[in-house]
């Protein structure tokens, strides 16, 4: 699996999600329990991982879509 997106906003990852179910593209949700750690005050990241095989065209939909990927992304 590789990360796609990382993102503090909820609603960046649930659009992302929409768009890579359109193409058939399967994402995993990381660390979406850490609110409990840090007091829901929301600032650890979430991370949208795809499969190694779908990293490309993945990526150019969050790309063409104008989502910011949140981190440096190398292929």
């Amino acid at each position: 699996m590789k990360l796609l997106l990382q993102t503090t906003d909820p609603t960046v990852i649930a659009f992302a999600q929409a768009l890579l179910e359109g193409e058939d593209i399967d994402s995993f949700v990381l660390d979406v329990h850490m609110s409990i750690f840090e007091g829901g005050l929301g600032i650890l990241p979430r991370r949208l991982m795809v499969a190694d095989s779908d990293w490309f065209l993945a990526r150019a939909v969050i790309r063409d879509n104008g989502i910011d990927e949140g981190y440096d992304a190398k292929p």
